[in-house]
């Protein structure tokens, strides 16, 4: 049963890709009696579990996943829909007197639950989708996203301009929906949450991410995405613009070489961890931070043992 914190709070477990987050959820899902929440936005595709560094079978016998495995690659996956599904797990979670415990490494989905943003629920539009990317190409993203700052400057604050699909969503949502912007609207979170932090110093973050793809690529994640491919999972899907499957696919299709395919996305990795680092910062005041190596690890277990058990 849930400890001195009682029923409303909820663990988030913060930090970049790769720190060891999916280790310590499972740890202390044991440990708490908890259920472990995915903020992850491609962990939720089907087939694509080695490149994104899904929980493996194991983890998910000793401990309980939610919000992994919902679509398959061909569908849209939006932020309104991940916190729609998020709440309503969190909700259950708790009504069974368990801890709930976040944990991912997209640090908008981490970041809309946890403040209780309001966002509107629209499917995509084919035809502005493609007018804004027509004007990207001519245009450039930072233009748009310009335009964007103008319509609202609260969103725009919180979406990077070198995303360009981040920026035509956003674009798209305040054509098809008009004022209030979206963004700008936040309801009660209905939960107490308890921030705990890992991160690393960054040039060992980047050695255990560059050894986490090469890993990857042992256990077979070439012939992962040649089979996505074989299923009819295009490269141009939002779901295979993922970290890693947009350069094997291109490597699969013959316009990579394997080796720039992995240079590629060891460096895109490495690039992704510095926008992680803008999400949640080692300042904020919310956080307790711990190391990932295995005694930070360790300590962070300990510190939410204190915090949370009985």
């Amino acid at each position: 049963m849930l400890g001195k914190s009682g029923r409303g709070t909820v663990l988030f477990i913060v930090g970049p890709t790769a720190v060891g987050k999916t280790e310590l959820a499972v740890r202390l899902s044991r440990e708490l009696q908890g259920e472990v929440v995915s903020a992850d936005s491609r962990q939720v595709y089907l087939y694509m579990d080695i490149g994104t560094a899904k929980p493996t079978a194991e983890q998910r016998s000793a401990a309980r996943h939610h919000l992994i495995d919902l679509v398959t690659p061909d569908r849209q996956y939006s932020l309104s829909l991940f916190l729609r599904q998020a709440r309503g797990v969190i909700e259950d979670i708790r009504l069974r007197g368990c801890l709930p415990i976040v944990a991912g490494g997209t640090g908008q989905y981490l970041r809309a639950l946890l403040e209780g943003w309001r966002v509107p629920e629209m499917e995509p539009d084919p035809r502005i989708r493609r007018e804004l990317e027509a004007r990207i190409r001519v245009e450039g993203v930072n233009a748009l996203h310009g335009e964007l700052a103008a319509l609202d400057p609260l969103t725009a604050a919180r979406i990077d301009p070198a995303n360009p699909r981040r920026v035509i969503r956003a674009l798209e949502l305040h054509r098809g929906l008009g004022p209030p912007p979206m963004g700008q609207a936040f309801d009660e979170p209905g939960f107490t949450p308890v921030m705990l932090g890992l991160t690393l110093d960054r040039d060992m973050l980047y050695r255990r991410i560059d050894s986490r793809v090469d890993r990857m690529l042992d256990d077979g994640w070439v012939g992962e995405v040649s089979g996505l491919l074989r299923r009819g999972y295009t490269r141009s899907l939002s779901s295979m613009s993922g970290i890693g499957y947009n350069e094997l696919a291109a490597y699969v299709e013959g316009n990579l070489s394997l080796d720039e395919a992995v240079r590629k996305t060891k460096s895109r990795t490495h690039r992704f961890v510095r926008q992680q680092c803008n999400w949640f910062r080692l300042d904020d005041r919310r956080i307790t931070w711990f190391d990932g190596t295995d005694s930070g690890l360790h300590g962070a277990a300990a510190w939410a043992a204190e915090r949370l058990a009985a």
